[in-house]
């Protein structure tokens, strides 16, 4: 049998579960096991800060496994470690030669979700493979799960008998289940603390005062009798590490709530605790797999929306609203440009567009390094005329990789970062670059600048918060008028579809809805986000906000001309040839596609500058 479990990440599974299921499995005969983590730095860390630890100190482990000195010393490469039980290996999953090499008795996989193909097939599969000789065989999958669809604990849970685990009323005695849906029902704004779980029976309050007791007088109850092996779910509801009101005040944030609640907690510092994504709060939170936005929207509806809008609901291009907001830009570099996307990030979790220009030139030449600069230096305007520069600027390290990091170099880190998509579509939204590769091909250690980007999920959620109608919504993305419909089409150029890959895995990926389509717009509105992350804009408290709001709303100090700065050496993506260079554009632009684009679109001129 091969019991799966869905859980949070912090309900201590790997402590509380795989840990022990190994000690007890040595402890009563000379038997093989088989742990299987993702990486091989999640196999060394899990060997050095949870198991070797656990089995120094615990006095039936030593004398089994060895007090790690002399013949019986430590293991730190992810070897066989030689009890006198039995042996028990730790291994990655992209290693297949060490899954093809052995055959277990007891397989473990840690973080199932997170398990990428190798070069020799499905990691899973392997894994589970290594037990297929013996008739009494034990398969523990372990793992939070990820992407509807594509996640593989959810489909070994679907397979199972799906135990979910009930606990009694404390009023009425009725065994029921803790369902998120019932407990988000009684979650108020302003009174987070009262958050509970109403009885399906009496209708009487469960509240975390009456979580002990009942925990400790729960049972599994399983709710699918054709599964083939037994399944458990949990979630943080049910952890000894969190209480209930945690996980309101937790979705409060998430949900980008302002909270009167006195008992609220706020992070500490500016960026101490970023307030979790939807997908990380409902795959870690509540263990449950992840709906993402697919894309492929309809990009003239998303333009109409804009250009058909009141003149006094929208902006034009180069404004942006007179409130708080973090200012930042997104920068791509192709063969022969860069295209950049200016983005004011507000109060929860909303985006507004004020600019997207070309610059045609390539970063590693001197023109293309002086219009960057320029950037840094332009300013925009606010509804009430105040002027404000970026605070942030985040530009694509994927290509040019030299010379995106040289120009870089020449402005503080917490200024201008590096960034880059990752090809895993696992792990937190943005985490830092380790190592750098220099031309020759060596590594050399970044500095803090450099980011990996999860583009997989920032891509979903902005999808998400594109099919939003109401401006007051959380997420909701504004636009300036202007922009032109090249624009919309490269921002709804893409959707995720599910395929199976060669070694019979379902994932998902991101795909051009057309073969002609462009994705610069898309791609520097994720970096843009990534800048303002940096700045802490998913993680401001509400007096943040109000200082931000306070210092941004206000009209400016003395009279300012009505123009753009038109000294910036960028080009307006919609500007044309009989446009005045000093006023942002209005026009409509001219249309342009990936095999064709017209110099009308780039507006160049030999007098650009």
């Amino acid at each position: 049998r091969s019991p799966d479990r869905s859980r949070p990440t912090r309900n201590g599974t790997t402590v509380a579960v795989i840990n022990p299921t190994i000690a007890a499995w040595h402890e009563y005969g000379p038997l093989d096991s088989l742990v299987v983590h993702p990486t091989i730095t999640a196999a060394k860390e899990w060997l050095d800060t949870k198991w070797l630890p656990q089995r120094r100190q615990i006095p039936a482990l030593r004398r089994i496994f060895g007090d790690g000195r002399g013949e019986n010393r430590d293991n730190l490469f992810l070897q066989e470690t030689i009890s006198r039980n039995g042996s028990l290996k730790i291994t990655a999953a992209g290693s297949p030669n060490d899954l093809a090499g052995t055959s277990r008795r007891l397989v473990i996989m840690d973080d199932l979700s997170k398990f990428e193909p190798n070069a020799v097939g499905d990691p899973e599969a392997m894994a589970a493979g290594r037990a297929r000789a013996f008739m009494d065989k034990k398969i523990l999958r372990v793992s939070t799960p990820t992407i509807a669809g594509a996640c593989r604990i959810s489909k070994a849970y679907a397979r199972s008998d799906r135990r979910v685990w009930q606990v009694p009323c404390p009023h009425c005695g009725t065994f029921q289940t803790l369902e998120w849906e019932a407990f988000r029902a009684t979650i108020e704004p302003e009174r987070l603390a009262a958050a509970h779980f109403p009885c399906v029976a009496c209708g009487e309050a469960i509240r975390h005062e009456h979580k002990d007791a009942a925990m400790r007088a729960g049972r599994w109850v399983a709710t699918n009798r054709a599964g083939d092996h037994p399944g458990f779910h949990l979630w943080a509801a049910h952890s000894a590490f969190d209480d209930w009101h945690a996980i309101a005040r937790e979705y409060a944030r998430t949900m980008g709530w302002t909270s009167g609640d006195p008992d609220a907690e706020e992070p500490e510092g500016p960026r101490a605790v970023e307030a979790l994504t939807e997908q990380v709060f409902w795959n870690e939170v509540l263990g449950l797999p992840y709906e993402q936005a697919t894309g492929g929207l309809d990009w003239e509806r998303i333009r109409d929306r804009v250009e058909n809008a009141a003149e006094d609901e929208t902006l034009p291009v180069g404004r942006m609203p007179a409130t708080g907001f973090v200012l930042t830009a997104g920068v791509d570099c192709q063969d022969d440009r860069m295209e950049v996307q200016v983005v004011a990030h507000l109060r929860n979790r909303q985006r507004h567009v004020v600019d997207y220009r070309v610059i045609p030139h390539h970063v590693g030449t001197e023109e293309g390094r002086a219009a960057l600069n320029a950037v840094l230096k332009a300013q925009w305007r606010t509804a009430l005329g105040l002027r404000i520069a970026l605070d942030a600027l985040a530009i694509d390290g994927g290509t040019y990789t030299d010379e995106v990091w040289s120009w870089a170099r020449t402005h503080p880190w917490d200024r201008v970062i590096v960034v880059k998509g990752a090809s895993t579509q696992n792990g937190p939204v943005m985490q830092p670059m380790k190592f750098e590769r220099r031309r020759d091909g060596t590594a050399r250690r970044r500095d803090r600048r450099g980011f990996m980007l999860n583009v997989s999920l920032m891509k979903a959620e902005f999808y998400a918060a594109l099919e939003r109608e109401d401006p007051a919504e959380r997420g909701f993305v504004a636009f300036v008028r202007g922009l032109g419909d090249e624009y919309f089409r490269q921002v709804a150029s893409e959707r995720r579809t599910l395929q199976r890959n060669r070694a019979g895995v379902v994932t998902s990926r991101w795909d051009l809805v057309e073969p002609s389509r462009r994705n610069e717009a898309l791609d520097t509105m994720l970096y843009a986000e990534a800048a303002a992350r940096r700045k802490g804009w998913a993680s401001m408290t509400d007096g943040q906000w109000d200082t931000l709001d306070a210092q941004r709303s206000a009209p400016p100090a003395a009279p300012q001309a009505d123009l753009f700065d038109a000294a910036v050496p960028v080009v307006p993506a919609q500007a044309t040839q009989e446009e005045d260079p000093g006023e942002p554009g209005q026009p409509e632009p001219r249309a342009s596609s990936r095999g064709s684009r017209g110099t009308d679109w780039l507006n160049v001129g030999e007098d650009w500058l």
